[in-house]
């Protein structure tokens, strides 16, 4: 069952406590990531990219960008990729080799229409406003880019939308404190709270300014994936 959103942090108080945590999870930030959704989410960083649909050369920008894994799967499909995130220990710890910036994802230090694209992976959740996130996005993406927005999600199926609330509210926290930080691992079932229903996320992407919005649910409804073009 999801925390109630009163009993998460917010505004300043967020942005601090996320930063902390990222910097003290970053290390083995990586590791835990593939244990816990057994490889998965490789997998759905290269849909993302995918789904983005954009030519060759083209210009991304990487949002919360972590230790980079966006940024490489970018690369990798001919893109060029810049990945800004708040968390100076997770920049520390990236191994991949674009362009990296240490800033706000809602005070972004690029001009207007700046990128052909944007990405940003299970991050919604962590920003203090989404709503000036999106309007920050869509000031940077040129008219005609694309966005591709990853974040977690929970099944509509009753039989696994109950396995993956036992795996993700209870084996999470529990790998994720014997490989890395006990209460961050508490925080990120969570956090899924701070999450808006689809149909409202959708509508605060069309409102940021993209059109033909879409909302892909990924291996079974564990993970989704926003996309959309700037209008």
């Amino acid at each position: 069952m999801r925390a109630r959103a009163e009993t998460l942090p917010q505004g300043d108080e967020k942005v601090q406590m996320v930063t902390a945590m990222f910097d003290a999870i970053a290390p083995r930030y990586d590791l835990v990531n593939r244990v816990m959704t057994f490889g998965l989410d490789v997998l759905w960083r290269r849909r993302t990219v995918t789904a983005l649909g954009l030519p060759p050369g083209a210009a991304v920008i990487d949002l919360a960008c972590g230790t980079g894994d966006l940024c490489t799967a970018l690369r990798r499909q001919g893109l060029r990729a810049c990945g800004v995130d708040l968390s100076a220990g997770m920049l520390a710890a990236a191994r991949c080799n674009d362009p990296l910036v240490r800033a706000d994802v809602v005070r972004l230090p690029f001009p207007d229409a700046a990128f052909d694209g944007a990405t940003c992976g299970f991050a919604l959740r962590n920003v203090a406003d989404l709503e000036a996130f999106l309007s920050e996005v869509a000031r940077v993406v040129r008219p005609g880019g694309r966005i591709g927005l990853l974040e977690v999600s929970e099944p509509s199926g009753p039989l696994l939308r109950w396995g993956h609330r036992v795996w993700f509210g209870r084996a999470v926290p529990l790998i994720g404190g014997l490989l890395s930080d006990p209460a961050a691992y508490r925080y990120l079932p969570r956090s899924v709270a701070y999450l808006p229903p689809p149909d409202q996320l959708l509508a605060s992407i069309a409102a940021a300014g993209f059109v033909n919005g879409c909302r892909m649910p990924l291996s079974g409804g564990i993970a989704q994936l926003f996309v959309g073009g700037r209008a």
